[in-house]
């Protein structure tokens, strides 16, 4: 990586990406992110009754990932297509996933980051209580996407 994309060389002012002059593709991007937890708390959170804990940072990932360019300041607004976040209790934490899509002028990586990241902290609030050693131990981008325009 030469330079970082939103600094302006000259100046070193932060500055928002012009995209303007770039086409609108298909764009997608899966993120990962990993809760670890206590083996009694991860089968705690399995042995909940569906609807709890799980969908509920389900639900704040996808509205994370839609708020993202309200977050993360020089973010663009893209219009999401898609936002799936999936979540399984492993035998030691929470794995991850979150996918987004759009078709625009930029990608969709923060979009995706931010929708990991949010179900995991969810996750941990709901389950700070009773495991006060969980960590969010990695949240990365694992695939980013787009379809060239024909």
């Amino acid at each position: 990586m030469s330079e970082f994309s939103h600094v302006d060389e000259s100046t070193g002012d932060v500055q928002m990406v012009d995209v303007g002059h770039k086409p609108h593709v298909r764009r997608r991007a899966v993120a990962r992110a990993t809760l670890r937890m206590a083996p009694a708390t991860a089968a705690r959170l399995r042995s909940l009754p569906k609807g709890d804990a799980l969908t509920t940072a389900q639900i704040a990932g996808v509205m994370a990932a839609k708020r993202t360019s309200e977050l993360v300041p020089l973010c663009h607004p893209l219009p999401l297509s898609l936002v799936e976040i999936h979540l399984e209790v492993t035998g030691v934490g929470v794995e991850i996933e979150a996918v987004a899509e759009t078709t625009a002028q930029t990608g969709v990586e923060m979009e995706a980051l931010t929708g990991a990241a949010v179900a995991a902290l969810t996750v941990y609030d709901m389950a700070k209580a009773v495991d006060s050693g969980m960590s969010v131990t990695a949240i990365e981008l694992v695939e980013k996407t787009k379809q060239e325009p024909a």
